[in-house]
């Protein structure tokens, strides 16, 4: 998974894999999925970043 932060644009992008976009939704207010193909989700993108997912603190755990 990769997570991009856009500045300029106060867009976070998370990338989940690398397929091909099929369809974009909005599944919340400035908040769109894209997914494959096959239904799959390939990344998520948050429009005014900075104020809904609370950046630039991230945090990372990985669970046994």
């Amino acid at each position: 998974m990769k997570v991009k932060y856009f500045a300029d644009t106060d867009t976070a992008l998370l990338e989940f894999s690398d397929a091909l976009v099929e369809e974009t939704r909005e599944i919340a207010a400035d908040v769109y999925a894209d997914f494959d193909r096959d239904g799959n989700v390939v990344s998520i993108t948050i429009d005014r970043a900075s104020s809904l997912a609370q950046l630039p603190h991230i945090s990372v755990e990985s669970l046994p």
